[in-house]
């Protein structure tokens, strides 16, 4: 079953994954599109404005909400904003690519009020408890941060019916060929 290029919507809660499943399909399948948010957030170093995002002034992101120009977008920790810009997934799909958007739950809902016939895929844990172990294991955050992530991490999984499909995250590899898949794609053996 191939389906036509389009827009494909990743989202799942945090820790789940969804930046791992999606570096994987970028280094591996090519022909998938990975859409670049657009931020507020000043670069880090080694970061590339236009190849990980389009660094952008709060008044220049401000002129794109105004305008109509972001398919989603949200102020992300109370502090910067991100979004996504509608001419860049439309010019990807022009070009007959297949566009993966990985995005929070919050995004994937105003992207299907904006795009409906796109496919919306849930990233899902194993399990509760694996969630919770990637979470405290990444060290990242505070034993405050994660807690507050993990009261966001259930409410996210509830969201999970509201998707076309779910992929269990239980294997990188894995996971992404299924989205791939998905996709209407052939998965290639690596």
């Amino acid at each position: 079953m191939s389906k036509k290029p389009g827009l494909t919507v990743l989202a799942g809660p945090t820790a789940v994954g969804k930046g791992t499943v999606s570096t994987y399909i970028r280094d591996h399948y090519p022909e998938v599109w990975l859409s670049v948010s657009a931020t507020t957030r000043p670069p880090r170093p080694g970061e590339i404005d236009g190849v990980h995002y389009y660094f952008k002034s709060k008044e220049e992101f401000d002129a794109l909400v105004a305008a109509g120009e972001l398919l989603e977008w949200a102020v992300v920790h109370g502090q910067n904003t991100y979004g996504t810009l509608k001419s860049t997934v439309d010019a990807a799909i022009a070009e007959g690519r297949s566009v993966l958007l990985e995005i929070d739950l919050q995004g994937a809902r105003q992207v299907k009020k904006a795009v409906p016939d796109a496919q919306f895929v849930f990233l899902a844990p194993p399990s509760w408890e694996e969630l919770v172990r990637r979470l405290v294991g990444r060290g990242t955050e505070s034993a405050e941060e994660q807690q507050r992530r993990l009261e966001t991490g259930k409410v996210e999984l509830a969201a999970e019916p509201e998707f076309d499909h779910t992929v269990i995250n239980d294997d990188v590899r894995r996971a992404a060929d299924e989205l791939v898949s998905l996709m209407g794609l052939t998965p290639r053996p690596h």
